[in-house]
């Protein structure tokens, strides 16, 4: 067998990579740094999961680094136009939350996906 790809070829990612690499050339939102991106996903993973995420919320995570660090970055974000800062009951919290933007950002990053899954069939 040897010489045949085995189903856990990488080919799927890689190409997953290539496709997603290309989608982020469009012009839409200005990019993002590693550190962003690690935010990002995590506010759409709440998001996904319908839970409310505030500034405070986000400032507690240690895995993005020191508060004033989050802070910035949450402030970046939202001058890029990937989140919103939405006032709640308490006008001391801001909940956070993507933009319409940064929602067909993933719409498009799912697509690729799909796409690199089809061409691996």
């Amino acid at each position: 067998m040897t010489g045949m790809k085995s189903k856990a070829s990488p080919d799927v990612y890689l190409r997953f990579l290539q496709l997603a690499e290309a989608i982020r050339g469009l012009p839409s939102l200005p990019p993002l740094d590693p550190l962003e991106e690690r935010i990002l996903s995590w506010v759409a993973r709440a998001a996904q999961r319908e839970e409310r995420l505030s500034v405070r919320d986000m400032m507690a995570r240690e895995e993005f680094g020191a508060p004033a660090t989050i802070h910035g970055r949450l402030k970046s974000m939202r001058e890029k136009g990937w989140i919103t800062l939405a006032d709640t009951e308490d006008a001391r919290r801001k909940q956070v939350a993507l933009t319409r933007d940064a929602v067909k950002h993933f719409e498009r990053l799912s697509k690729c996906m799909v796409q690199a899954a089809k061409g691996a069939a």
